[in-house]
C-alpha cells in the first residue's frame, strides 16, 4: 500500500447538452485517484461557472450545484495535494484569464522546477492567490498567450519550461483543451461521448460517462476540442520515448481501466503468478489486502494451488489510506477500514498479498490485525519492486528516510512490519507482467535513475527535457 497519490481530471465538449453531469459521472469514477477536493468549471458561450469544495465528489455537488454549471464544455477535478497545501484555495480547477478570455485549468502530476519558475513569474509582476504548481503551470500559459495570441503555441513555449509529469484538461471560452508531458509520464485518454468528445485521467471515466474509448493522448500532444465537435491534434515536443508511470498498473488505476492500451487486471493478475513463482511459500491460505491486491492474489493462488479467501473485509465508506493526509490518522483507518473474517484465519499459515509498501507502517498494523485474528504464519508477498527512492512526478514519497526498504533486505523489512518472510516482485517480474519494454516505463522510484533532470539524482535519459 503506497503513501499519497496524486488527482484525477476529466473534461468534455458536447455540442448542444449540457456538460455537468457527464463531469460529475467522470469524477465519482475516478474518485479512488483524490479524496481531498473536487471541482468543475464549465463555460457558457464564454461565461466561466464553477464550483470547488473540500471532501468528496457526492459531498461537494448536488442536483441544484450542477444545474448551476452552465454550457457544453468543462472540465472536473479530483485532489490530493503532492506539491501545495490542502485547502480550498488550492482546489482545483482553478480559474484563469487567458487575454480577455475566462478559463479554467486542471492537472494531475508534479511540476519539479515549480518553485524556480514562479519566482521568476513573480519577479515580472505576476500574483499568485496559492501555493501549487498548477497555478504555476496557468500563469506561464496566461503570460505566453498574451505575448503569441495563439493558445497552442502558448502551451508549447510554456511547456518547454516545465520539468514533470502532467496531464491538463483547460477550458477557454469555448474550447476544451487537454495536453500531456512528453514522456507520457501521467496518463490521459480519449473519447467519444454524445456527440461530443471527453478526456479522462483513466478510460474507465470515459466508459462511465457513457462514452467509448478512442486513444490515449500521445506524450506531449496538445488536443483542443472546438464547440463544432471538431479536434485539432498537434504533437510536438516528443521524440518517441516514454517514460509511463509503473504505478498506474500496480496501484493506482481502477482494476478495470486500460492503460496504455494493457488492462490493468491482467497486468495484476500476472504479477501474481510470477511472485508465485518468484517467492513460493507453504500456506493454508492467499489473503490479498483489497481492494487492490486482490487480482495478485488470485493469479499467485492460481499458480501456486494455495487456496484463495477474502480474510480481510473492507469498510467501503472509509478512504483510501494511501491518500490520506497524515500517517496518524492512516494508521488509525486502518483499523476501521479492515476487519477480519472472524475464525477463517485461525491457526491458518496465511500468505498476505499486497500492491506495494511505501512507508510500511500500514501493512504493519494489517499484519497485526492478521495474526490477532489467530494466523499462525504470515507471510508477506508484494506486488512491486522495493521503492527505495522518491518520486518527484506526482506521487507523495519525496523523502527516502520514510521508505521502508530504502536501506534495508527484506529480512528487515518482514521484522519492521512484524512478518515471517516478506519477498517483494523482481523488476523484471513487474516489468513482464506489465508488457512494456523497460525503456518505456518510469521506474524512478524503484531505481533512482530518472526520466527527466531532477537535481541531486540520476537521469535515465541524460537528457534535457528540451531535447524530446
Amino acid at each position: 500500500m503506497p503513501g499519497r497519490e496524486f488527482c484525477g481530471v476529466v473534461g468534455v465538449s458536447l455540442p448542444g447538452k449540457g456538460a455537468a453531469p457527464f463531469l460529475f459521472r467522470g469524477l465519482r469514477a475516478l474518485q479512488h485517484r483524490g479524496q481531498e477536493s473536487a471541482g468543475i468549471a464549465t463555460s457558457s458561450h464564454g461565461k466561466l461557472y464553477t464550483r470547488k469544495g473540500m471532501g468528496l465528489v457526492h459531498d461537494v455537488f448536488n442536483q441544484e450545484s450542477l444545474e448551476g454549471l452552465r454550457g457544453t464544455v468543462g472540465i472536473g477535478h479530483v485532489r490530493y495535494s503532492t506539491t501545495g497545501t490542502s485547502d480550498l484555495e488550492n482546489a482545483q480547477p482553478l480559474a484563469l484569464m487567458l487575454r480577455d478570455e475566462e478559463a479554467a485549468l486542471a492537472h494531475n502530476g508534479d511540476i519539479v522546477n515549480f518553485e524556480r519558475i514562479k519566482k521568476r513569474l513573480q519577479a515580472q509582476g505576476v500574483e499568485f492567490l496559492g501555493n501549487a504548481d498548477s497555478e504555476t503551470m496557468g500563469a506561464m500559459i496566461s503570460l505566453e498567450y498574451s505575448r503569441t495570441r495563439d493558445l497552442e503555441s502558448a502551451i508549447r513555449r510554456a511547456r518547454a519550461e516545465l520539468v514533470g509529469g502532467y496531464a491538463v484538461v483547460l477550458v477557454v471560452g469555448t474550447k476544451l483543451v487537454a495536453f500531456r508531458d512528453p514522456l507520457g509520464i501521467r496518463p490521459l485518454v480519449v473519447g467519444q461521448l454524445e456527440g461530443g468528445h471527453c478526456v479522462a485521467s483513466e478510460s474507465v471515466a470515459i466508459e462511465l460517462m457513457g462514452g467509448k474509448l478512442l486513444r490515449e493522448v500521445a506524450p506531449g500532444e496538445v488536443l483542443i476540442f472546438d464547440r463544432s465537435g471538431n479536434i485539432h491534434s498537434a504533437t510536438s515536443g516528443a521524440n518517441g520515448s516514454t517514460a509511463h508511470c509503473m504505478f498506474e498498473w500496480v496501484y493506482f488505476s481502477r482494476p478495470d481501466s486500460v492503460v496504455e492500451g494493457h488492462p490493468v487486471y491482467e497486468v495484476r493478475r500476472r504479477i501474481g503468478e510470477r511472485l508465485a513463482k518468484e517467492g513460493p511459500v507453504e500456506a493454508d491460505l492467499v489473503v490479498p489486502v483489497p481492494d487492490s491486491a486482490r487480482p495478485q492474489a488470485l493469479g499467485f493462488s492460481a499458480a501456486s494451488g494455495i487456496q484463495y479467501a477474502e480474510g480481510l473485509i473492507k469498510n467501503r465508506f472509509v478512504e483510501r489510506t494511501f491518500i490520506l493526509p497524515d500517517q496518524k490518522r492512516r494508521e488509525a483507518e486502518v483499523r476501521v477500514k479492515l476487519h477480519p473474517v472472524p475464525g477463517l484465519l485461525k491457526d491458518k499459515r496465511v500468505v498476505l498479498l499486497d500492491d506495494s509498501i511505501v512507508r510500511g507502517t500500514t501493512l504493519r498494523e494489517i499484519v497485526g490485525m492478521v495474526r490477532n485474528a489467530g494466523a499462525s504464519k504470515v507471510d508477506v508477498r508484494i506486488g512491486c519492486p522495493p521503492i527505495v527512492a522518491p518520486c518527484y512526478f506526482g506521487v507523495d514519497m519525496k523523502d527516502r528516510k520514510e521508505l521502508v526498504a530504502h536501506g534495508r533486505t527484506e529480512e528487515e523489512v518482514a521484522k519492521v512490519i512484524g512478518a515471517d518472510s516478506v519477498h517483494y516482485l523482481s523488476l523484471a517480474g513487474l516489468v513482464e507482467s506489465i508488457g512494456l519494454a523497460q525503456e518505456r516505463l518510469c521506474l524512478g522510484c524503484l531505481t533512482a535513475r530518472y526520466p527527466v533532470e531532477v537535481p541531486q539524482e540520476h537521469q535515465r535519459f541524460q537528457k534535457s527535457l528540451a531535447e524530446f
